[in-house]
């Protein structure tokens, strides 16, 4: 297993496919992009998941969560997922995405062995996506949504990210829309991982601002720590249920205690944290020759060393110097 030493056990992985991504969010990166990783350093197919085998195999993973940047980017996307669908046990495996190309593979995905999917969707309006992404594809994450939902793979998870100036208000709105909708929204506190180091705590929108906005116009009674157990999100049911609503408050209510997550980065670098400075490399091993008995070593040696938590509040703390989209979220 992959035990560290404050008791955590992971059994979440978190498998980053690609550091590349069609949108430009402003949260993520800068409007020219990123120096994109060259293709020999990313993982190949069978790499990924021959590690993914040796995490669920040898290492107690239950679920895996396949992200990016945009992992609808990854050629050998349903491939990948399709064999570790074929491992035994079996993993519960889920993906990432911001949806635009999801309408077209949502079917694919489903036959291959995907479980279901978490669509990041920050807006309703159009013209604020547009602001927010850099980009006019508000509708075809819209119908990637409907396809996920139509082709079963569900629960159909939408995540936001609230920003001053932009869409801050829109938080009863998307509600009341994914309610309507039949999905499970959740709202994420924007985090120190954008790659022009301009995240401020001073300026973000917090889960406390987010809860006084969705009281307005709904009941929000909290489930409580028992039902929601390793789960980033502290949730809600909205006025009396059955629908919920979720807040991953990573920054002012961080739940690392409970943390439950290791990660996988695109070239092969195990992360234990969202927010860690250090990386420990598999993919050096892998091309090495090491035999999957020396790779889970260096797993659980990497998950052995995990601090205690993400540090944030910390004065020293020295934001992570590759930016979400090359690390996986």
């Amino acid at each position: 297993m992959l035990l560290d030493t404050y008791g955590r056990v992971a059994t979440d992985l978190r498998v980053s496919l690609t550091d590349r991504c069609n949108l430009r969010c402003t949260y993520c990166m800068p409007e020219e992009g990123l120096q994109w990783l060259a293709k020999p350093d990313l993982l190949t197919d069978d790499e990924i998941v021959r590690l993914v085998r040796i995490a669920v195999t040898e290492l107690g993973i239950e679920e895996v969560r396949f992200t990016g940047g945009e992992p609808l980017l990854r050629p050998g996307l349903v491939g990948i997922v399709e064999r570790c669908a074929a491992l035994e046990p079996r993993p519960q495996m889920s993906l990432t995405t911001n949806g635009i190309g999801l309408e077209r593979t949502a079917t694919a995905l489903r036959e291959a062995g995907l479980d279901r999917v978490n669509v990041s969707l920050d807006t309703l309006r159009p013209d604020v996506f547009q602001r927010m992404t850099r980009r006019k594809r508000h509708g075809d994450v819209l119908r990637g949504l409907e396809a996920a939902r139509s082709t079963g793979l569900t629960p159909v998870k939408v995540n936001a990210v609230l920003m001053p100036g932009l869409n801050a208000d829109e938080a009863p709105d998307l509600l009341a829309w994914a309610v309507e909708e039949g999905y499970e929204l959740r709202f994420i506190e924007q985090m120190p991982l954008d790659a022009q180091h301009g995240w401020h705590r001073e300026g973000m929108v917090t889960a406390g601002d987010i809860l006084e906005s969705l009281r307005t116009r709904f009941t929000l009674t909290a489930e409580g720590e028992e039902e929601r157990g390793s789960a980033p999100a502290e949730r809600w049911v909205v006025d009396g249920g059955p629908h919920t609503v979720g807040v991953i408050a990573s920054v002012t209510r961080p739940f690392c205690h409970a943390c439950d997550r290791t990660r996988l980065t695109a070239d092969g670098q195990v992360r234990t944290c969202l927010f860690a400075s250090e990386e420990s490399d598999l993919r050096g091993a892998l091309r090495a020759g090491a035999a999957d008995e020396e790779i889970a070593r260096l797993w659980k040696l990497a998950m052995w060393g995990k601090k205690a938590g993400a540090g944030i509040d910390d004065p020293s703390f020295v934001q992570p110097s590759r930016p979400m989209s090359a690390i996986g979220g």
